[in-house]
């Protein structure tokens, strides 16, 4: 299982072919219009350095690159059109590190789950149950790691009090009971806390569901300032950062369709208290 936001070798993404040729592509452009590196990262906004690696296929562009180049370049099209297609080697933790980036100043962020608790909800003893079960094994160095960067994380929660945060997680993840009784005591206690903030909703998925619109698994949505919307996918060795608008718009309706399908606010919190009295 992927543990959310783990640890990485690198800053940047491992390189693919589509990294590489959209960065020849930029940097053909480039050399055509009679620009260098630093003269073109001026006006785009980003150091030569950057412009360097973007180039070499060995750093991800950020979502709206192609369109600053594009304007920049020429408005031929190529980069705009060939964007949506990036992809890179598998390795959450890049693609991790640029949505926390996002994450950081969202103003809505919605996250279904089935699989864990998501990172911003959990505890510390049911973090350190997910680092030490992870396979290969942490070292204590990395454990401590990873649950100082979470700690920081769910200070959004509080910190952010105008960011609108939506969870739906699906009622098997309290009934698993990770990491012991008491654990799971300890987990459902913040749960409830976090979902009495005015700013947070918690729905739950009832483990009986007849008709569920999130079975392809789990997703996050995220809105900037400028209302432009991003998600997030992980899966078991790699994450996905999706940025198309198209794609992005299937997600948001699927996202729409659970919160029709799970257990209204009332009735979640009602379900925690039961669970958690059942203990």
């Amino acid at each position: 299982m992927v543990v959310e936001g783990a640890v990485g070798t690198g800053g940047e993404p491992e390189s693919s072919d589509s990294l590489r040729t959209f960065g020849a592509v930029v940097q053909a452009l480039r050399e055509h219009k009679g620009l260098s590196r630093e003269e073109f990262g001026d006006l785009v906004g980003l150091s030569k350095h950057t412009v360097a690696s973007i180039e070499l296929g060995r750093r991800m562009p950020d979502p709206d690159f192609a369109e600053r180049a594009e304007t920049v370049l020429g408005n031929t099209g190529a980069l705009r059109k060939a964007a949506p297609c990036l992809t890179r080697q598998p390795g959450l933790a890049a693609w991790f590190r640029r949505w926390a980036r996002l994450e950081a100043t969202a103003i809505t962020l919605y996250t279904y789950e089935c699989r864990l608790i998501p990172g911003l909800l959990q505890t510390e003893a049911y973090a350190r149950t997910l680092f030490t079960d992870q396979l290969p094994p942490l070292s204590d160095e990395q454990i401590e790691a990873q649950w100082v960067a979470r700690a920081e994380r769910q200070q959004l929660l509080r910190k952010q009090p105008n960011t609108a945060f939506g969870f739906i997680l699906e009622e098997q993840l309290f009934l698993r009971r990770t990491g012991g009784v008491q654990v799971t005591r300890e987990l459902i206690d913040h749960v409830l806390e976090i979902a009495a903030l005015r700013n947070v909703e918690v729905q739950i998925m009832p483990l009986v569901q007849e008709s569920h619109a999130g079975l392809a698994g789990p997703v996050q949505l995220l809105e900037t300032p400028d209302n432009k919307w991003f998600a997030y996918c992980e899966g078991q060795r790699g994450g996905m950062f999706v940025a198309d608008s198209k794609e992005i718009s299937v997600l948001q309706r699927r996202y729409a369709r659970m919160r029709s399908q799970a257990l209204t606010l009332e009735d979640s919190v009602s379900l925690l208290e039961r669970m958690r009295g059942a203990l």
